[in-house]
C-alpha cells in the first residue's frame, strides 16, 4: 500500500506531466486547476493498483489522459464550454513575451485537435518515442509515426493561416 507521503513525493517529481496534460485539455484556466485535481484524486485513486508493469511515467501519462478524455466528455454534455482565455500581459520583457505568445498560439491550435490526437502531440512534445507513445495509447509504433505526420501537417496548416 502506498503511503501519502510517497504519493506526494511521487506526484511533485511528476507535476509538469499533470500541468501539461491538464493545460491542452482544458480551455480556461479554471477548468485547468479543475482538470489538475481531478487527475491527482484519480491518481491517488487508482496508485494502488499499479502493478509495476510499465514505466510509472507512462501509467500516469495514461491516468492522466483517460481522466482529461472523460472530462472533456462530461464538459460536452454540458454544453458550456468558454472561449480561451487570453493570455495576460504582466511580462515586461518583450523576448518572453513573444515565447510565451508562440506556445499559446501552440497550444490554441493544440486545443483544436481530437482527442487522441492531442494526447499523441502531448506525448511527443514530452519526448517520448514512438513506441512509448504507442505503449501509453495502445496503438502500434508505426500507427503512431503516421498520424503524428498528419497532426504536424494540421497544425503546421492551422498555424500558417
Amino acid at each position: 500500500m502506498l503511503n501519502q507521503e510517497e504519493f506526494i513525493r511521487i506526484i511533485r517529481e511528476n507535476e509538469a506531466l499533470i500541468y501539461k496534460v491538464s493545460r491542452v485539455y482544458a480551455n480556461t484556466k479554471e477548468d485547468e486547476q479543475d482538470l489538475h485535481q481531478e487527475i491527482v484524486y484519480q491518481l491517488w485513486k487508482s496508485f494502488s493498483s499499479f502493478r509495476n508493469e510499465s514505466k510509472l511515467s507512462t501509467w500516469m501519462y495514461r491516468i492522466a489522459l483517460n481522466t482529461s478524455i472523460a472530462h472533456l466528455n462530461k464538459e460536452k454534455r454540458k454544453g458550456n464550454y468558454e472561449p480561451i482565455s487570453e493570455m495576460m500581459l504582466n511580462e515586461s520583457d518583450i523576448n518572453n513575451f513573444l515565447a510565451e505568445e508562440r506556445v499559446e498560439i501552440l497550444y490554441a491550435h493544440i486545443r483544436q485537435l481530437s482527442k487522441i490526437e492531442k494526447a499523441i502531440i502531448l506525448l511527443f512534445l514530452e519526448g517520448k518515442t514512438y513506441d512509448e507513445i504507442a505503449e501509453i495509447t495502445g496503438f502500434t509504433a508505426t500507427n503512431i509515426g503516421t498520424r503524428l505526420g498528419r497532426i504536424k501537417q494540421k497544425l503546421k496548416s492551422q498555424i500558417k493561416k
